[in-house]
């Protein structure tokens, strides 16, 4: 086992990726989960929600400089933070109108402060590049500050806009899902899904993000299961994989001479592949 520290988890925003940092030992208020902190970020001093509690991690699973917490925001703090919050929605709304000035193919998902205003940060989604070197002129202009504009990707997109997905509920993204994993073709083939783009894709037009949930109950089924047209022997003969369903628990298979044999699982477990 590595070094071990003692470390919040941090949200900068709704859903947002978990930043850990660790906990000022200088700091006399107790910090809980829901409660609002003041933290360094590569953009300055910001605001961000306490959302995972103090816990102990391994050093090397965080990978990255963990910081001290500044501090719990106070009155003060919290009075800073909601004027932030209220002028960065106005700003939002200026900068969409000046996206509209400037005919620029670009959505602005999102506006916000820096604690101590010295940044204004958007968050925008595009098909491809944007020149908008006219527009941060504009903005800067209007807002007398650092203007900073960041490009994010197609499934960072939905989870601003939100949604409904194919199951009826809300986008997951939009919900709970604060960090994204790598969804393959793989993924649905395992699942026995019919592979139509338009059912198992989403909103952002990417692979469905929960196809990945039961990604290792599946991997726990299917450990020792032979996949299609894999070769076993079975009481003398010579078999070919035809199917295997994994909701029936049985793979199907056919000898060289016509022979048709269904067996469960269970049997794959113990008998030799010859691939």
């Amino acid at each position: 086992m590595g070094l071990i520290a003692k470390v919040y988890g941090v949200s900068f925003l709704p859903v947002g990726r978990i930043t850990y940092y660790s906990e000022n030992l200088n700091e006399s208020n107790s910090i809980d989960v829901g409660d609002f902190v003041l933290a360094m970020t590569d953009f300055g001093i910001e605001v961000g929600k306490i959302v995972v509690g103090l816990r102990d991690m391994e050093i090397d699973e965080i990978g990255y400089e963990i910081k001290p917490i500044i501090r719990k925001l106070n009155e003060k703090d919290m009075k800073i933070y909601k004027r932030n919050l209220r002028d960065a929605r106005d700003a939002f709304w200026e900068c969409r109108s000046l996206v509209k000035k400037h005919g620029l193919e670009m959505k602005i998902l999102h506006a916000r402060y820096t604690f101590d205003r010295s940044r204004l940060i958007f968050l925008f989604g595009a098909e491809g590049r944007v020149d908008f070197r006219e527009l941060v002129k504009d903005l800067a202009k209007e807002f007398k500050t650092r203007i900073e504009l960041w490009q994010v990707g197609v499934r960072d997109e939905l989870k601003f806009m939100g949604g409904v997905g194919l199951c009826g509920r809300p986008v997951c993204c939009s919900e709970f899902l604060r960090e994204f994993e790598s969804v393959t073709l793989k993924d649905a083939k395992k699942q026995q899904l019919l592979i139509n783009p338009v059912k198992i894709s989403g909103q952002c037009r990417r692979l469905l993000c929960c196809l990945r949930f039961e990604k290792e109950i599946y991997d726990e089924i299917m450990e020792g299961i032979p996949e299609q047209d894999d070769v076993f022997e079975y009481e003398g003969t010579m078999y070919r994989v035809t199917n295997v369903n994994i909701f029936t628990g049985l793979v199907t298979a056919l000898s060289d001479d016509g022979r048709l044999l269904k067996i469960p699982f269970e049997y794959f477990r113990k008998a030799k592949i010859i691939e």
